[in-house]
């Protein structure tokens, strides 16, 4: 790779890299708005179908089971032909999978369109992390993660403000329609915007020696075997493994929640869901620039990220009394704390691939993650099933939700004690 062209001592350094940001953003709106709207849904279409909780159940699980194979996929899809075709080709399959639920007349057909759905969406976040590993140095990398991984509370935010009022007006089928098409928008965009770092015409020299200042990487190749042998792999994927299950929990089972315990129904979802998804984009935003702040004083990689992570790991353990909460406001601010936490510990996380390896194998091992923490929230959500089943209360799944970070944390301390750059 060329030297990037030094900058006068007086050139400012851009900020078109934020701009991918901002794309990226809307994306994670996107795809929480197309991944949301079923929970919303899930009493009136219950009710339609007659399905019970296990229905409900093993369709987050078909869900979760084609996003965890494709995961893996797209991490080396992304490696191989790079953000800007890997992330607009996930897109594309994510939108019409999510088009398609309104030409559902059973759980058959619904299973179908969210493995669809699974497989597309599977893309995003590893389509997002490769991008950021492109435009950003090291210690910009939390925060841009951050701030993009914050569409995804802005998603949960807008299906309660938009999709309600779509099926009360026109019925379910609109809701999926209206929103998939309003969304397909994006995709020009983001063809026509996102090129690498050295091919953007509109990057000036000294935004592009901004993103170059970390050293060069290894231009070969890396193969999952040789990455599956790195304890530095395993450290984000077992981390992956323990806490997304918990955000899936948030996602898919909070409607459900709110509506058992405090009567909520679709017509009055919305200021409490609000309420919970901004306080997670503080968290998201907030634990991002935590870790870079850190950075910037002076700390290493290694103590600025785990700190981070171990105060977001103790925010989120009161949630484990969320369902003993009289309270509606009182559990809306324990569970917002607690998704804010995850959040920020989320962007940490997704930092490490990034952090300690190559950029050619970064797609590669947040897909590896990736699939892991989906097997961990099929796992999950069988789990969550048999609960509601059986016992009908949160209380079992909230105890394991405020322990799980601490659990993480400890796990990625014990497989990488230091966060140093993988030799490979």
């Amino acid at each position: 790779m060329d030297a990037p062209t030094m900058p006068a001592p007086s050139e400012k350094i851009g900020r078109y890299r934020w701009v991918i940001v901002g794309l990226l953003f809307l994306a994670m709106v996107i795809n929480y708005v197309d991944r949301q709207t079923i929970g919303l849904l899930k009493h009136d279409l219950s009710t339609e179908f007659g399905w019970d909780e296990k229905h409900y159940a093993d369709l987050v699980f078909y869900f979760q089971l084609a996003y965890a194979v494709a995961y893996l996929a797209w991490g080396k899809i992304m490696d191989r032909i790079g953000a800007r075709w890997g992330f607009g080709i996930a897109f594309l399959i994510w939108q019409v999978a999510h088009i398609s639920h309104a030409l559902a007349r059973g759980f058959g057909g619904f299973a179908i369109a969210r493995m669809g759905l699974g497989i597309g969406e599977a893309g995003g976040f590893p389509g997002g992390i490769k991008a950021v590993a492109e435009w950003f140095p090291k210690n910009e990398r939390a925060l841009a993660t951050g701030i993009f991984n914050a569409g995804t509370n802005i998603g949960a935010i807008v299906t309660p403000l938009v999709v309600p009022g779509i099926v009360l007006a026109f019925g379910w089928q609109m809701a999926f329609i209206v929103t998939g098409l309003a969304g397909l928008v994006w995709l020009p965009l983001w063809l026509i915007v996102y090129r690498r770092p050295r091919e953007q015409k509109r990057l000036g020299a000294a935004e592009l020696a901004h993103i170059e200042q970390d050293p060069a990487d290894p231009v070969e190749k890396i193969g999952w075997l040789k990455l599956l042998g790195k304890k530095e792999t395993w450290a984000f994927a077992l981390g992956k493994f323990l806490i997304d299950p918990i955000w899936w929990m948030f996602l898919f089972w909070l409607p459900d929640f709110l509506g058992k315990r405090y009567g909520l129904d679709l017509k009055s979802f919305g200021p409490p869901l609000i309420a919970i998804y901004l306080l997670s984009d503080v968290g998201s935003v907030g634990g991002g620039w935590l870790s870079s702040k850190f950075m910037k004083m002076g700390w290493t990689i290694n103590r600025a990220r785990k700190t981070t992570m171990l105060v977001c790991a103790l925010l989120a353990t009161p949630v484990v009394f969320a369902a003993n909460v009289d309270s509606l406001w009182l559990a809306v601010l324990i569970i917002g704390v607690a998704t804010a936490a995850h959040q920020g510990f989320s962007a940490n996380l997704y930092t490490l691939p990034s952090d300690v390896f190559p950029r050619g194998a970064v797609g590669s091992v947040v897909g590896i993650g990736g699939m892991l923490g989906a097997f961990g929230g099929m796992v999950f959500s069988k789990y969550i099933g048999q609960v509601l089943d059986r016992i009908g209360t949160y209380t079992p799944i909230f105890l394991v939700a405020g322990s799980a970070y601490l659990i993480a944390l400890l796990v990625v301390h014990i497989l990488t004690p230091k966060m140093e750059p993988v030799k490979i």
